[in-house]
């Protein structure tokens, strides 16, 4: 295997000249750099990482802390950070927190002390003293996704709060007006801002959201069933049941299914976060689809930013609802059905007026 000093005496070079072109130092003439890359690539030499790190204080390397790999949104959202991450030349190391607080901390404590140059985390919950004390000690840290409230690190997200709208001016359009939910964990960022805006959006249209009509679900599919059931169960139950991430709608579909029921006839679903198996059930479920693969490269180019020296932005990108046919629509239906918000009494107006002031 050729070595450093090989290419320094293949390029007619010095050694620090052929660590100063692999570095890409800027004090190298092109004519050197020029003969030091043809070097390298006519040697076949591959630079010692490891090596290379100990003398830069540089692993080149990232850490992606997901919240469920068996989650599409989040393996779509890893792919895209794998993939910006290599253009910009870093490896990335993942994680799988597995809705877990205790398994997040576990991978974020071993990524940061095998010396990753940066950190991105989706967080389980909003209580993690490592993460806090993380950011403090100034680690190069984003948040994807999710966030926890008071730790200074930039957030690239997706709001969903004009989707969600969106949806319920959609279901409303369709006659649908006993609308429930089927929440996701609200120590998380997003699982109470989901809730959030799907209350205010049934305030705005005079519509309210029963406590028997919010079910509390994990993010996992089990859940989704469990809530469904209760929903089922219930003397009068809901006409649409709304899941607040992919793998509770499948949960809900599962148990819709296993009472003989049909989606819609005989109750209508709808989800947030859409994935490509969705196109493929029947019927094809109406969902907010969140721009994943734009999310993790926002968040990557954020983080290396953070990295390299330059300020870092916090990024917010928009969520769009995509309609199919699991609420009863027509099958060429391709956009939301529109309908102007009627408020019909003075305490839906309060309702949504103070729902609305509480939004983050």
């Amino acid at each position: 295997m050729a070595s450093i000093k090989d290419v320094a005496a293949e390029a007619g070079v010095s050694v620090a000249t052929v660590s100063r072109v692999l570095n890409d130092h800027p004090s190298v003439s092109s004519d050197a750099r020029t003969r030091v890359l043809r070097a390298v690539a006519a040697l076949g030499y591959r630079p010692n990482a490891v090596a290379r790190s100990l003398r830069t204080d540089q692993t080149r390397t990232l850490g992606l802390v997901i919240s469920d790999v068996l989650n599409p949104y989040f393996t779509e959202l890893a792919r895209s950070v794998e993939e910006e991450a290599r253009a910009l030349g870093y490896s990335v190391i993942i994680g799988n927190a597995d809705e877990r607080p205790d398994l997040q901390d576990h991978h974020v404590r071993t990524l940061l002390d095998r010396r990753i140059d940066g950190l991105l985390v989706s967080p389980t919950d909003g209580g993690s003293p490592l993460m806090l004390d993380a950011a403090r000690a100034g680690t190069p840290m984003v948040f994807v996704d999710r966030w926890i409230p008071g730790v200074e690190v930039p957030v690239v997200r997706a709001d969903g709060q004009s989707a969600v709208r969106d949806l319920v001016a959609h279901l409303y359009g369709l006659g649908l007006r006993r609308l429930a939910i089927i929440a996701g964990p609200a120590a998380t960022t997003t699982g109470s801002e989901r809730v959030r805006a799907f209350r205010t959006a049934l305030a705005e249209y005079g519509l309210s959201l029963p406590d028997a009509y919010t079910g509390q679900g994990d993010f996992q599919a089990e859940s989704g069933r469990r809530v469904t059931e209760g929903f089922l169960d219930l003397p009068e139950p809901p006409e649409v049941v709304f899941a607040a991430d992919n793998l509770m709608a499948l949960g809900a579909l599962d148990a819709i299914r296993a009472r003989g029921l049909r989606v819609p006839d005989d109750i209508a679903l709808a989800a947030f976060d859409d994935i490509p198996w969705f196109v493929h059930t029947d019927p094809p479920i109406t969902a907010v689809a969140q721009p994943t693969g734009e999310l993790g490269r926002a968040a990557v180019r954020a983080l290396v930013d953070r990295i390299e020296g330059r300020p870092p932005q916090s990024v917010t990108l928009p969520a769009r609802l995509v309609v199919r046919r699991s609420c009863g629509e027509s099958p060429t239906a391709t956009t939301p059905t529109t309908t102007t918000p009627t408020t019909t009494t003075a305490a839906a107006t309060t309702a949504s007026t103070a729902t609305n002031r509480s939004m983050p």
